[in-house]
């Protein structure tokens, strides 16, 4: 557990300084509101084959598509968040194109205030896959030609996790959310569980020809948002998940940061960096950088 105790601290300590320094909300009841970005991430690089210093043309494309909309009255407070986010990349030293980023989540929150403070009980729902297929790659040793092995897809694998808990809520911008009796429910598609040579738990934690597996842990979720400097604006996205019922030192991590950079109200320089961790996929950490151009429309 000292896992999450060290993220937890190093999270909410960095921001928490800066939240005490934002304005208090308008004091007016508030209701329904909503807010949406969509963003087309473009990088590419390109060499002519005169070029002596070595390097590979490639091309990347990302797009993400980001919904809130929150509900606040008295003291009630419900908040939900849609992310959908796709990243392509090509180098011309492959046959294929390969997924950077493939994500589809829904965070929703409710919460209920504790007099007049920044707490709640709160009851959390998340909902997280991917959209497109995934693919493991190999080359043939022999003919150098590159080859792929389907190995995810739509709603395999899918997580859902819910659970009663505690929040503390700045603002929209600013919140962190603790569940310690959290359900999740892990699904993939049972064909890449019943191959005869398929050994229990390799693919995602699943047992052999199932379909489902059910945890029952602890969750912390925390979410920050705020501009560093005039025009740059960094977003940060955690969570993080422990199993009671098998290896609870093994905490399941997911962070996101997403740096923005505004040129215009339409142009922006993107840096984003994601890292995971799930034993149950691969015993490692997972990471990602994107670094470009985005076109940005927001509704």
């Amino acid at each position: 557990m000292y896992k999450w105790v060290i993220s937890a601290i190093l999270f909410f300590g960095i921001y928490s300084g800066q939240a005490q320094e934002d304005a208090e909300e308008d004091e007016e009841t508030r209701e329904w509101s909503s807010e949406g970005k969509f963003q087309i991430l473009f990088n590419q690089s390109a060499f002519n084959k005169e070029w002596t210093g070595g390097g590979t043309s490639s091309i990347a494309g990302n797009a993400t598509l980001d919904y809130d909309f929150n509900y606040r009255k008295d003291d009630i407070t419900w908040g939900t968040k849609i992310l959908a986010n796709y990243g392509l990349t090509r180098t011309e030293a492959s046959d294929y194109f390969r997924k950077t980023s493939d994500r589809l989540e829904i965070n929703s929150t409710v919460g209920k205030q504790l007099k007049e403070s920044y707490w709640f009980y709160s009851f959390f729902t998340n909902f997280r896959t991917q959209i497109d297929k995934g693919y493991q790659y190999a080359n043939n040793p022999d003919t150098g030609e590159e080859s792929r092995t389907e190995f995810t897809t739509f709603l395999s694998p899918a997580y859902l996790q819910f659970g009663p808990g505690i929040m503390w809520k700045k603002n929209e911008d600013f919140f962190f959310n603790i569940a310690p009796s959290t359900a999740r429910f892990i699904f993939v598609d049972a064909r890449f569980t019943s191959s005869e040579n398929y050994e229990d738990g390799r693919y995602f934690g699943i047992s052999k020809g199932e379909s489902t597996r059910f945890e029952w842990g602890a969750s912390l979720t925390g979410y920050g948002k705020f501009e560093i400097i005039e025009n740059v604006v960094m977003e940060n996205t955690l969570s993080l998940y422990s199993n009671y019922l098998e290896n609870a030192d093994n905490v399941d991590l997911d962070y996101l940061l997403n740096l923005e950079m505004g040129v215009n109200s339409f142009l922006t320089t993107n840096l984003i960096f994601q890292a995971i961790y799930d034993d149950n996929a691969v015993g490692a950490f997972q990471i990602r950088e994107v670094f470009g151009l985005g076109f940005n429309i927001e509704f």
